[in-house]
């Protein structure tokens, strides 16, 4: 029995299912994607923007996209759930800031720095910084890392071998990969490749 497991209902809905696990995620968040999700057994602690629950057999959750949030064992327990990962369109005030999102997702493996960011939108790197982080619950640093690691997720769907993976996504080499994709997935690339289902 795999711990966890990813499958691909069609584009838009992807299913990753968790079983007897003990997996943590640290805080990041899903651009364009609402999470809906069950607590089928065992206790898990969710903090979504902030906020921190125990989530026990039986319960539901559901996070926005663009939204913080870090997943947490609960006195070392396991737990089973489900959670779909669902397309949605999103509203940001700001067509600027929506757009320099699109432009990270499109291509992070572009290198896009903070200074060059601000310059286009003509206001001082601060201002990026915290306007970005307001819309989008991270800094573009930390968006455009997370990513590439959402590239390199669906780089290694398509079978690629790990070095590959790290050039095409844009990280220095394999170890970085390894280090970045960790953080946020909770695993490792070639652990990834093998809880995606009929891989």
């Amino acid at each position: 029995m795999k711990e966890v497991t990813y499958s691909k209902k069609n584009n838009e809905i992807e299913c990753v299912h968790y079983q007897s696990s003990k997996k943590e995620f640290g805080p990041h968040t899903h651009a364009n994607h609402l999470m809906v999700g069950y607590v089928e057994s065992g206790r898990v602690c969710i903090s979504i923007d902030g906020d921190s629950d125990i989530y026990e057999q039986g319960d539901e959750f559901k996070i926005e996209p663009n939204v913080i949030h870090e997943i947490k064992t609960v006195e070392d327990d396991v737990y089973s759930m489900m959670v779909l990962c669902i397309e949605t369109e999103t509203e940001v005030d700001d067509e600027y800031l929506k757009d320099l999102q699109n432009t990270i997702l499109d291509n992070p493996e572009n290198l896009y720095l903070i200074e060059q960011m601000a310059k286009d939108s003509q206001i001082s790197p601060y201002h990026m910084i915290r306007k970005f982080k307001k819309a989008f619950g991270l800094t573009p640093h930390q968006f455009q890392i997370q990513s590439k690691v959402r590239k390199a997720q669906k780089l290694l769907e398509q079978n690629k071998s790990i070095s590959e993976v790290a050039y095409e996504s844009g990280f220095y080499d394999q170890s970085h990969l390894d280090r970045c994709f960790q953080k946020i997935v909770g695993m490792t690339p070639k652990e990834y490749q093998k809880t995606i289902e009929n891989n």
